[in-house]
């Protein structure tokens, strides 16, 4: 018998307001979940090894996203005999840089600082590629450049120029420098790697050379504070970073890329600090100051100002 089909010559298409607010969920929970990393790094502030901390989560990640590693493998997208620098190289900027050194900042710094210092990962990336010859950087970038910076010295310095001349002052901070600088090289480096294969496929490897980096400083941890290392606590730490501000996190950021492109799924840079920000005070009795604030305007627009063309 012969069904017969409705008549959707006159069906409505979903309203566009579904999909805006698919994006904005998915981006308020990818922020909150990047902005847990952050968080956990002050909270713990230092009780859990940091090395450990970032080697049981890039493990977590490696090993959680491995399937799509090896289904890359085998049909040929990603050629290891070729890649094997690379992907090594990619772990160390965007993994080891952004694991232990983070975990060890959140002693001294707050989670604030760390996720505005982040924010400037972008500049960061435009100004390498203007030197590379890349990108062109014309004046509104360079004055967005400008104000992004004037936001990061004014939040690291807490608004007095001279604790850059202390010994040992704001370390934590320039931890997160460097941190975000490795995150930076990173950005440049990641999508060059064996382009044909999907996010999840090489993140999960690059997470495997992150891990293997942070190995040899974590296996001294284990060695010297194995109570420090194998305890509940930090087990329950291991778990939280490797599923939250890892896989769903990294997962909610390929869908987002996949279903809205990658210059909406951007936005998450924007949203990432406030997310941080609002954590930190509900979890951590943190709140924002005045200086944060006025950095984060002034960092969040000058990226906005950076990436207009």
């Amino acid at each position: 018998m012969d069904a017969k089909l409705p008549d959707t010559s006159s069906a409505k298409p979903p309203a566009a307001g579904w999909n805006d607010a698919a994006a904005l969920i998915g981006f308020i929970l990818v922020a909150v979940g990047q902005a847990s990393n952050q968080v956990l790094a002050r909270g713990l502030a230092g009780s859990v090894p940091p090395f450990s901390l970032a080697f049981f989560r890039w493990s977590i990640i490696a090993i959680g996203l491995a399937p799509f590693a090896i289904a890359a493998i085998r049909d040929g997208r990603i050629p290891l005999a070729q890649n094997a620098w690379p992907i090594l190289l990619a772990g160390f900027l965007g993994m080891f840089l952004c694991g232990g050194p983070v975990y060890v900042a959140g002693i001294t710094t707050t989670a604030i600082h760390i996720a505005l210092i982040f924010a400037l990962s972008p500049i960061m990336v435009l100004l390498i590629s203007a030197a590379l010859g890349i990108e062109h950087i014309g004046p509104l970038q360079w004055l967005g450049t400008a104000l992004a910076l004037a936001g990061a010295l004014l939040i690291v310095s807490g608004g007095h120029l001279e604790t850059f001349t202390e010994a040992g002052a704001a370390w934590g901070d320039l931890l997160v420098v460097l941190a975000m600088l490795g995150w930076s090289g990173y950005t440049l480096v990641q999508s060059r790697v064996a382009p044909r294969a999907s996010l999840l496929a090489r993140v999960s490897l690059f997470s495997a050379a992150g891990a293997l980096c942070s190995l040899p400083p974590a296996i001294n941890e284990m060695w010297t504070a194995p109570a420090q290392v194998f305890n509940a606590r930090a087990c329950e730490a291991y778990v939280f970073a490797g599923l939250v501000p890892g896989l769903i996190a990294y997962a909610g950021f390929a869908w987002l890329g996949a279903k809205f492109g990658s210059v909406r799924t951007s936005l998450v840079l924007y949203v990432a600090p406030i997310a941080s920000a609002l954590l930190s005070w509900i979890i951590l009795g943190e709140p924002p100051k005045l200086i944060h604030l006025v950095g984060g305007l002034l960092i969040l627009g000058g990226v906005w100002a950076s990436l207009r063309k």
